[in-house]
């Protein structure tokens, strides 16, 4: 089977979800394709996969990470038509020469209609049914207007493919429930499998035996930052968030990892240890005791995986963020700061109440025993093996 790989380029999580499914079908003999854009493809090709260069497409950030809105409408945006058609050029051409069996669209509309005017069978997995442009009082109106073209152009796209699988915790936990108001019509194509998780916990050497390998012995809290988001965001938070977590009291220990994949240099500041990259992320989230991170969908959901709860500070007026840190506060399994107020007395108290109020691992070790005998990398593989046979 030849399985083409669509995954949504800005930031790693998307990629870094189809990665797991790659490596199961290649292990069963199975030939792949990838073709994303921005930060994932130099991530693709260090985890060892083919990939090819699809044109950018995405809205334009600040610094600070927050969305452009001025930039984002006056350039070709997600939606722009001359952009799209580009992107949707560069698949028919990609997907012509590799001659896949299926294709998996990881939230790129453009994969979708390139598969379907090739009639290739395809599959789409996402956590966030449409887009929200980010409120500005000032352009409300017109956010509202395009949220909802958005909204009818994006949901026949996605229901192109033989079902929309959503990698996410089962219900009552689901976390991107506030980013899935899926219309009832199209819920017959809709799966949640669960979360995307290639180490499992169980598999792992115990805590006390992590911290040893990983240098972080002794009874302090062990903090866990990782940092994700697009190179430029990363590098204002991770900033913004070392030059506070270097003065923590030394009841603390912290790690923090810069999300650059292949570089392996280090730094170590106090109690604080910063790593470029980790290749053994799954070893420090089981190692510490609270993870501190933005709310993207795929470090909140490996987090509560392995139990462990959250301090939240979400890109500013990023609206699927937004939604997962409420939704994580909801469920009593994190607490959210807002950047602007992230301050070293906030980030200080937040820790305090958290490391020793036990109710928050609690909830955190709920959710994971749900979760703890799903297998959603075999689910997907299945769904895209039934989807290349039967179309």
């Amino acid at each position: 089977m030849r399985v083409y790989f669509a995954p949504c380029g800005v930031g790693l999580g998307h990629a870094g979800r189809s990665i797991p499914l790659a490596k199961r079908l290649v292990d069963e003999g199975n030939e792949v394709l990838f073709s994303t854009y921005d930060d994932a493809v130099s991530f693709v090709r260090h985890e060892g996969f083919p990939v090819v260069r699809a044109p950018r497409i995405g809205f334009v950030v600040k610094p600070d990470g927050s969305v452009d809105f001025r930039a984002t409408t006056a350039n070709p945006g997600p939606f722009a038509t001359f952009t799209i058609l580009r992107q949707i050029s560069a698949e028919i051409t990609y997907m012509k020469a590799f001659r896949p069996d299926v294709v998996l669209s990881d939230t790129r509309a453009s994969s979708v209609l390139a598969a379907r005017l090739l009639g290739i069978p395809r599959l789409v997995m996402l956590n966030q049914y449409f887009v929200i442009i980010p409120r500005r009082r000032r352009f409300l109106r017109l956010a509202r207007f395009a949220d909802a073209g958005i909204l009818t152009i994006i949901g026949r796209i996605w229901t192109m493919g033989s079902e929309i699988l959503i990698p996410d915790l089962p219900e009552p936990y689901t976390i991107s429930a506030g980013n899935l108001r899926i219309p009832q019509r199209r819920h017959r194509k809709v799966r949640l499998i669960g979360p995307i998780l290639p180490v499992h916990p169980e598999s792992l050497p115990d805590k006390e035996r992590l911290r040893a390998k990983l240098g972080c012995e002794g009874e302090a809290p062990l903090i866990f930052a990782p940092i994700s988001g697009s190179v430029r965001e990363k590098a204002y938070f991770s900033g913004i968030l070392q030059r506070l977590m270097k003065t923590l009291p030394g009841r603390y220990r912290a790690v923090m990892t810069l999300g650059y994949p292949g570089t392996a240099k280090s730094a170590k500041h106090g109690n604080l240890t910063v790593l470029n990259w980790v290749p053994n992320r799954y070893e420090f989230l089981k190692a510490c005791d609270l993870v501190v991170s933005r709310s993207g969908h795929g470090t909140l959901l490996q987090s509560l995986c392995y139990g462990k709860p959250l301090l939240l500070v979400p890109t500013p007026r990023h609206t699927e963020q937004l939604n997962n840190a409420a939704r994580a506060v909801k469920l009593g399994v994190a607490q959210m700061i807002e950047q602007e107020n992230l301050t070293h007395e906030t980030l200080t108290q937040s820790l305090d109440e958290m490391t020793t109020n036990d109710e928050y691992t609690r909830r955190a070790e709920t959710i994971q025993r749900h979760v703890s005998r799903s297998d959603a990398i075999e689910t997907a593989v299945q769904a895209l093996e039934k989807t290349a046979r039967t179309g």
